[in-house]
Formats: C-alpha cells, structure tokens, sequence
C-alpha cells in the first residue's frame, strides 16, 4: 500500500544493465527546471526495478498494526451511564470502591466493588473511612427482615428475588450501616432503580461486590471468623506524575527520530547531488547500491491505511482471546527486535571504533545486505525481545515493552515519510476521523467503544495489548498504568519529521523553520489530551481528536501566512536550481 520513492538512497538498481542510457545536454541557468523535477525524470525510466526488501514489508505490516492503536487512557473509576434511569434519590455516578478486610483482626485480602446509583456516597479517604464488622444476611437474600440483630453492621446479602432498592431499604430498617451484595456472576453489575419504585430514599451505601469475592467473604463467616472492612472510592489525583513523564516519552520519541529522518535526508540530497554532478557513467558501474528502504506513503496510501486499520481492528474485537494476544506479542517483539538494533546499530555508528564495522557489509538470506555492526547486536536484541515476551506480567515489564516500542517507533519515522503537505494531511485527517469512531462512535454500533475494549485487552486474560507505551500512575490509589497508542505518535510525528527534513533542506533556522512550531504544537495538543483525560475521570480518549488540530492547523496556518504553502503542499521540499544533468532513456 506504500507509495515508492524516487531515486534516492532508498532506491535499489539491479546489476544487471537492461537499458542504454543517453547524456543530454547539461541545463543553463536560464533553464527553471530543479534538481528534485530532474531526479524525478530518473524514477520513472524502466531499468530501475525498485523492489524492498521482503523483511521490511513484515516490519511495515508490523508498523501499520502497531499505528492502529490511537488512545489515551488511564482506567476509568467513575461509569457514567445515560441509559440507567436517574431521579431525586437514583442519581449517583457508578464509582469503584475499594473494599479491604481483616480477617481475625489480620489484614487480608482488598476487593474492589462498585457503587450503586442510589444511596449514600462513599468517603474518598481511607483514613476517613470506618471499620465495620460484616454479617451475613438471613435470610440471604436480604428480601424480608433479617433475623438477626444488627447494630451498625455491614450485611452481606445476594443478589435475586427482589429489588437492589429493596435489599437497601430492608438493610437500612434493620440498623444496617451498609450492605455489600454478591453478584451472581464474577464481573461487576451496576445497580440502578426500577423505573416504577418510589422508595429510592436510602441512607446507607451500597456496593456490589463480584461472585468470587462474595465467596471468598462468606466462606470466612459461615467458619465464624471475624471480618472487618472498610468501604470508601478514592478519587485520581488531578495530575499524576507518569503521565508527565509519558508526555516527555512521546515528544522526545518524535524529536528523536525527527532529526535521524533530517538528517538521512539532508545526507540523501548530498548524495544526489553528487550523482547528478558526476554523470551516469560511475553509477552504471556500481555492482549495485545499497537500500536504506524509505518509504514515502501517497495520498491512496493514506486513504487505505484507515480502512484496512479499521478491518484490523474489528478483526482484534471480534477474536479477543489469550492466543490472540500472543501472536501481537510475537509480532511486537518482531518490530521491537527490528526497531532496537536498527537504532543501536546507527547510535554506535556514531563512534569511531565502531564506524568499519557498521560500513562493512555481509549478504544474508531473506534479509539482503546487513552490517557486521547489526549483526553483532541482533543477539543482544533478540535476547532482550524474548526475556520481556516470557516475563512480561512481572510488574516492571512495562520498561522492556517501552524500550522495544519507542525503538520500533523510531524505526518506523525514519523508514516511513510522508513526501509533502498533502498527503500528510489526508493521512491525519483520515487518522482523526477514525480514532473519534473507535472511541466514541462505536459505542452505538458494538455496544461500547471497540478502541478502549482492544486496548485493555478485555476478554483476553492478559493486562492489555502491548502496542502501547505505559507507566505505572505513581501516586494514583487506583494504581493501573497510563497509556499512549503507538499511533498517537507514529502519525503526528511523520508530519513533525516531515517539517525538519523541510527545514534543513530550505536551511531554515529554527524559529523561522517550521519543526519548531510543529513540535510545540503537537506536545500542546498531548497536554491538551491528558488535561481532557483527567476531566473525563480517567475515560479513554482519543487523542488524535486533540493533537491532529494542533499539529496540522499551525502547520497549514503558517505555511499559508509564510507563503510556502504550495511547495509545502505539493513538492514537499523547497526548489532548488539545477546545474547538473538530467538522464533521459536512448531509443536504441
């Protein structure tokens, strides 16, 4: 689905020489034709078979998948719910509550219950909350008076036979002070008021708790031990500081592999130059030139990519399961594998001890020329893809998963470029529209949103997909992880990539370039997505609905005030005056 670029680095010449080619006549500077109109000239002749490398379209199907996630989340602790009636006295927010408990005086195990709609609301603080020792109701559907005294106890009732208002109510008359009651199954059931009860009234908290804990709570009271607990919701703090440090993760992902994509470009163009300024003849007798396999997307490309994530997506909702999760896992660990040593292997490069060695090329089966420096670390990378893979439900795994994604990230941005302003905003704004239905318009369609239920890996036993960058919420009671889509990233940042390659190849300075302003533009429309993230009690959102504004707006606002709009828009780099050749096909 990927478009093919012109000659570059990118572009691979077979050894074999199909075609004579004919020197034309140099250009004179009254000629207005540019050095990227005279490279273009040489991408269409026959005798070049572009062809990529099979490894990287598995690393760019890889990527595509890895780009369908776009979400920020940080778990939800209040439900709000539009469909459940709501009156005086039924009009609470469904919130989590946590449940600890002591059995014979003995910190035990802490559950986690939600509240009803109706009743008194829950302290927030622990501190504020007090202990109260649980019974167990009888009879035990709390339907009719309990036959046993209580004085401020917490009953434990189960679910059936008559109303959840009704159970309260019954609790309530009996000095209960609360009442937990057992769900039938083991999730979660949001208990709301019949549409024709009018004793809604009710003083005192109630909770459902699922089966399994139900279970567990009154094997431990029919065995007559003693159980306390304590009811209360805390609240998310307004700031917690994984997200900031997830925010400093996405903005200097993209910084990162913005100036390895300018600067491979910058070194593209030298090389081009160069080619157009020696003739043809050095380059037909070169064995053969070796791929650095860019890829630039066109505007079908852009187009296809929401469909086919789409597919991809519905596809992952509909088959959910634990074996599913593992094949993401292995093709994760694929892209991550891909992703670290590409990235090691240029960031050693960099150092001259290891400069022959990332210059000397060895040819290998399936994957075509690799370096002896990649290969040296493939083994390092492999080792550390598959030690995160078999222990990635330790609770610091999250680091190995953000190692491997922000290198498949990099990866990704300095391989995949969008070659001009037009495709880039075909590309975001197809993007927009499809993380606004994932998120929020599917709920209509499938019931809930299909993006949050893939993200958190519901159905599947597993603690989310790992297409996601994550930190542990730090100061949060809930715990849980925040989280960013790879996509989140990936899409922004190939116009943010986009605009320093512009810049560099313009020789713009920094404020009067275009990066600048579009790097501060999408870090604002991230903070913009956490602060509506927060507001919304840690619902998932998408942040594409804030960052694609941002990013694409002041990019287009200052092109057009700048008035490089149209190159921007069309050739994706600014003209440059040719004084080389250009190389044209003979007839023989």
């Amino acid at each position: 689905m990927w478009g093919t670029p012109f000659l570059s680095t990118s572009a691979v010449l077979p050894p074999e020489k199909s075609m004579q080619y004919a020197l034309t006549t140099p250009f004179r500077s009254t000629n207005h034709n540019t050095c990227s109109e005279n490279i273009a000239v040489l991408s269409v002749l026959p005798a070049y078979t572009f062809k990529m490398d099979t490894y990287k379209k598995i690393y760019l199907l890889i990527a595509l998948l890895a780009s369908s996630f776009c979400l920020g989340s940080a778990g939800d602790i209040v439900h709000h719910d539009d469909v459940a009636p709501q009156r005086p006295g039924c009009e609470n927010n469904f919130v989590l509550v946590k449940v600890p408990t002591w059995i014979n005086g003995v910190e035990d195990i802490e559950y986690v219950g939600v509240g009803a709609r109706f009743g008194l609301t829950l302290e927030s603080k622990e501190k504020h909350a007090n202990f109260f020792i649980l019974a167990l109701a009888d009879p035990p559907d709390c339907c009719s008076k309990p036959k046993n005294k209580l004085s401020g106890e917490v009953i434990l009732a189960h679910r059936g036979n008559c109303s959840f208002t009704t159970k309260a109510n019954v609790a309530e008359d009996a000095g209960a002070s609360a009442i937990l009651i057992i769900n039938n199954r083991t999730e979660l059931f949001k208990m709301v008021c019949e549409v024709n009860e009018t004793d809604v009234q009710i003083g005192i908290a109630s909770v459902m708790l699922p089966q399994d804990a139900g279970a567990s709570l009154e094997k431990y009271l029919t065995s007559s031990s003693s159980v306390k607990v304590q009811l209360y919701s805390p609240r998310r703090p307004v700031v917690d500081v994984a997200e900031v440090f997830l925010w400093l993760m996405a903005v200097g992902t993209i910084l990162c592999a913005s100036y390895w994509s300018a600067w491979s470009a910058r070194e593209a163009a030298i090389e081009q130059d160069k080619l157009l300024k020696d003739g043809l003849d050095e380059l037909i007798h070169m064995d053969g030139v070796r791929s650095s396999g860019i890829v630039n997307i066109n505007t079908t490309s852009a187009i296809l990519f929401v469909v086919i994530a789409s597919c991809f997506l519905v596809m992952l909702y509909k088959l959910m399961s634990y074996w599913f999760i593992e094949i993401l896992v292995v093709l994760f660990c694929i892209g991550g594998v891909e992703g670290l040593q590409t990235c090691l292997a240029a960031l050693l490069s960099c150092f001259r001890w290891f400069q022959p060695a990332g210059e000397s090329f060895v040819k290998v089966p399936f994957f075509g020329a690799v370096s002896y420096l990649t290969l040296a670390v493939s083994p390092f990378c492999i080792a550390f893809a598959v030690v995160w893979a078999v222990f990635r439900s330790i609770s610091f795994a999250w680091i190995g998963q953000d190692i491997l994604g922000i290198a498949l990230i990099i990866t990704v941005l300095q391989i995949v470029r969008v070659p001009n302003l037009k495709v880039g905003t075909i590309l975001l704004s197809c993007a927009f529209l499809y993380d606004i239905f994932w998120v929020f318009v599917s709920k209509w369609l499938f019931k809930e949103s299909v993006m949050i239920v893939v993200a958190r890996g519901d159905k599947s036993g597993e603690d989310g997909i790992p297409m996601l960058l994550k930190i542990p919420r730090m100061f949060d009671p809930w715990g849980g992880y925040s989280i960013i889509g790879f996509g989140d990233i990936i899409l922004p940042g190939l116009l943010v990539a986009f605009s320093l390659r512009y810049d560099w190849l313009a020789k713009k300075n920094l404020r009067a370039g275009y990066f600048l302003w579009a790097m501060t533009a999408y870090g604002l429309g991230l903070l913009v997505t956490y602060v509506a993230l927060n507001l919304m009690d840690g619902h998932g959102q998408p942040a594409l609905l804030y960052i694609v504004p941002f990013t694409l707006g002041t990019f287009l606002t200052l092109g057009k005030q700048r008035g490089d709009l149209e190159a921007l828009w069309t050739m994706g780099e600014p003209e440059r005056p040719c004084r080389h050749i250009q190389f044209q096909p003979s007839g023989s």
